[in-house]
């Protein structure tokens, strides 16, 4: 996810947004797994979010290789039966390719939700390389995860340095959504050694 271009507004959100702190995940899933559920399962008790929204990417410009669309939605809306949690087409259904797009446009259409993007670690370190990663960071408040083997070195990321300042501690997660960004935490927690490159190559 990540060419800023002009998109009318989502024709219908996928839940109930006005007052309601609401997490984002975006990625590929291809495929979903346990470890993106505990991704989403961590977000929702440790920051105490109302609804989790899955936005599986319509393309991701640093994959080359991805399943259709439509199989790894399906994918996801299998995987991801959580409560509060709804995996939506949001991508696919605005023509866009960019988190900083698809925040922007469901900031425009939800302007009373208090939006969290939520990430594994593991995604913290390539962040630097999404497109305007730090627009992202100045849009909305940011829960990163824990994943297998990036928790140590996640806080040497760009977004880390840069944002250092702006870091609170994860015992004082619960308030990450009231925040004004730049705003973010590093969430640690026991996890479940997946990720979709290993389950591809037969290796999860």
């Amino acid at each position: 996810m990540n060419e800023r271009v002009s998109s009318p507004l989502p024709p219908k959100l996928p839940g109930p947004s006005d007052g309601l702190s609401i997490g984002l995940i975006g990625g590929s899933f291809d495929p979903p797994h346990a470890g993106h559920v505990h991704v989403i399962r961590t977000a929702q008790t440790r920051i105490g979010l109302d609804w989790v929204w899955a936005i599986p990417a319509r393309g991701n410009p640093l994959k080359k290789t991805q399943t259709p669309f439509a199989k790894r939605m399906d994918l996801a809306r299998e995987m991801f039966t959580g409560p509060r949690t709804r995996v939506t087409p949001l991508e696919q259904d605005l023509g866009l390719t960019y988190t900083v797009d698809v925040i922007a446009a469901l900031q425009r259409r939800a302007p009373g939700a208090r939006f969290v993007w939520i990430m594994g670690a593991d995604s913290l370190q390539s962040f630097h390389r999404w497109r305007n990663w730090r627009q992202i960071a100045q849009m909305v408040p940011i829960a990163v995860i824990s994943r297998p083997g990036a928790f140590p070195s996640a806080g040497l990321s760009r977004l880390a340095k840069t944002y250092s300042a702006s870091r609170i501690p994860q015992g004082e997660a619960g308030a990450l959504a009231y925040l004004k960004p730049p705003a973010w935490t590093l969430i640690k927690a026991p996890h479940a050694p997946h990720s979709s490159t290993a389950i591809r190559e037969g290796r999860g």
